[in-house]
């Protein structure tokens, strides 16, 4: 690639990147992944502040003295469920919202690359 391709690809992406299209899209994006990382990462702490300080709550058993099933353990489990359910909401999410405005973008910058 020579010097002045490299040249006219780069000045397409910044000249995508000063739109307010561009800006919106990464709105709409952090609107959504700031909140629900700060979300997961309460719900993680909780679960490790709860195992170091309250580990009596933690040790409970669910369903009888005689369950191997503790507080702690769905806890743990939550978080597996929880991670899982995040990566659903967003890809789902984003092939509804944030794609189409990606895919359009992309296009302009194709076309911008192409002069």
């Amino acid at each position: 690639m020579s010097n002045e391709a490299r040249t006219q690809t780069e000045d397409a992406y910044l000249e995508l990147q000063s739109t307010s299209e561009f800006q919106a899209l990464r709105k709409k994006f952090r609107g959504f992944v700031f909140p629900m990382t700060a979300f997961f990462l309460a719900w993680y702490f909780l679960y490790v502040l709860l195992s170091i300080f309250a580990p009596d709550f933690m040790g409970q058993r669910v369903g009888g003295d005689d369950s191997t099933i503790t507080v702690g353990l769905l806890f743990g489990l939550g978080q597996f469920v929880t991670t899982f359910a995040i990566t659903f909401i967003y890809a789902r999410w984003a092939n509804r919202e944030l794609d189409p405005l990606a895919d359009a973008l992309g296009a302009r910058l194709d076309g911008m690359k192409e002069h």
